[in-house]
């Protein structure tokens, strides 16, 4: 069960109607190393122009350039880091980070690692895991050219968190996907139903793992930039009944969490995830969970 067809006609099963959608380029401004306005003014002034977008806090979609915004000054100094709109959304969904300590379980290649020390004003600790060692330079790198210290960063599969032996107030599971065809243009001709549902089994054990390893009042933020709800609202009711944890609300943008996927009913708080069709950005899902009191 693959191709175009397949797929497009799932998406219209779930209440979305595929359309082609084209990308703008999207940063974020890292507050902990500069002022935000002197850092948008400085772009400006070299002919950069910039949307705000209006359901983000430091996000920017890239309107113009006359060149790379990874080639400026601004960007090699830290001050901002490129990333797209939507997977700008799920470290903002914690209820605190500032003081916190705050494991990324698959942090490569560290846009959210970075997003995360900004919101944290760089205090605090990030435990930072990926499995792929190849990856962990691009994060390094990442976390080096905007100045974050409080990071340390291990190789490690997200599968074995709980090896660390330690509680976290935070976690973040922005988990391996299957992506979706905003950001790969032949997602329709390498994609499988078998794919996801064997991402969706990877995703259940780092979903375990992270449950494991999470403080009695902590926060895990689960995100995926997959539209299969095999991956996103399956997995996440899978996780109340299995892992004995609870849905948050949020107040992001977004659909609410689909609760009836393909005929099958799920726990009505799924509803309180928030899934994004693609459009303004690319296809996102996220949600908030918490240990059942």
């Amino acid at each position: 069960m693959s191709g175009k067809e397949f797929f497009v006609r799932r998406y219209e099963d779930l209440g979305w109607k595929y359309h082609d959608v084209e990308l703008k380029q999207s940063i974020r401004i890292n507050t902990m190393n500069a002022d935000e306005a002197d850092v948008v003014d400085r772009l400006r002034s070299r002919g950069i122009q910039l949307e705000k977008i209006p359901f983000l806090r430091h996000g920017y979609w890239v309107v113009k350039s006359k060149f790379s915004v990874g080639a400026s000054e601004e960007y090699l100094l830290g001050l901002y880091s490129i990333q797209e709109a939507a997977a700008q959304i799920p470290a903002s969904l914690f209820t605190e980070l500032e003081g916190k300590v705050v494991l990324d379980a698959c942090a490569a290649p560290g846009g959210k690692t970075v997003q995360l020390a900004d919101l944290m004003g760089n205090k605090g600790v990030i435990v930072a895991l990926d499995f792929d060692r190849r990856r962990l330079t691009a994060l390094a790198n990442h976390l080096e050219r905007c100045r974050v210290t409080n990071t340390v960063v291990y190789n490690m599969d997200a599968r074995r968190a709980s090896k660390l032996d330690f509680e976290f107030d935070r976690i973040l599971l922005d988990v391996p996907c299957s992506g979706n065809f905003v950001t790969d243009e032949d997602w329709f001709s390498r994609r499988t139903l078998k794919d996801v549902q064997r991402n969706a089994r990877v995703q259940r054990q780092i979903l375990s793992e992270a449950s494991i390893a999470l403080a009695d009042k902590g926060e895990i933020v689960y995100s995926t930039c997959s539209l299969e709800p095999e991956e996103n609202e399956l997995n996440i009711d899978w996780a109340l009944k299995t892992l004995d944890l609870v849905v948050q609300d949020v107040d992001c943008y977004g659909d609410r969490g689909l609760t009836n996927v393909f005929g099958k009913s799920l726990d009505s708080s799924v509803e309180r995830c928030r899934r994004v069709w693609p459009g303004q950005t690319q296809g996102f899902f996220a949600c908030k969970l918490k240990k059942r009191e």
